[in-house]
């Protein structure tokens, strides 16, 4: 009888030992991030040197143009041709705005002509249009050399190539 009694009772504690199990306590052990291995080290280093060398370019630029140009954010360099209607408001964020682009490579080859409605601050447009359009009024026009970085990027579209300084012409309707 006694054996009986204690294969039920192992039994009992078998079955119960299946049953949901309590969460580990997680060690105290502190984790790292990961260390970024030497490719992306290097592909790093030289974004920062292009980027660099685009900031240089278009400050050099700006200073043969006729029109003066302010350093905006986003690194790029904007001039504003018409003021636009002042008295209406300027965008806001997450206002819809109709938009007329016309962007140039720095040789004066036009890359693209597109008219839209965007949401602003919704990143529809490039960086460097995106940051600043809320400084601007509708029916501003506004000439602006943006590097690459806040323009369209080591993957740039398909009409323009990566990595591409580009004078982008902007119409705010």
């Amino acid at each position: 009888m006694k054996s009986g009694k204690i294969i039920l009772w192992g039994i009992a504690m078998l079955i119960a030992g299946c049953g949901p199990q309590n969460p580990q306590i997680p060690s105290q052990r502190k984790s790292r991030p990961p260390e970024p291995d030497s490719t992306q080290l290097a592909v790093m280093e030289l974004n920062m040197q292009l980027a660099q060398a685009a900031d240089e370019q278009l400050a050099a630029l700006v200073q043969k143009q006729e029109e003066s140009y302010a350093l905006y954010n986003g690194g790029a360099w904007a001039a504003i041709i018409d003021r636009g209607d002042i008295d209406r408001p300027m965008p806001r964020m997450g206002e819809e705005c109709a938009v007329h682009l016309k962007v140039f490579a720095l040789d004066g080859r036009m890359l693209e002509d597109s008219e839209g409605t965007y949401c602003i601050g919704k990143m529809e447009l490039p960086a460097a249009v995106d940051t600043n359009i809320r400084e601007w009024h509708h029916g501003c026009r506004v000439k602006m050399y943006a590097p690459w970085y806040s323009a369209y990027g080591i993957r740039g579209t398909r009409n323009i190539p990566p990595y591409e300084n580009v004078l982008i012409e902007i119409e705010l309707r």
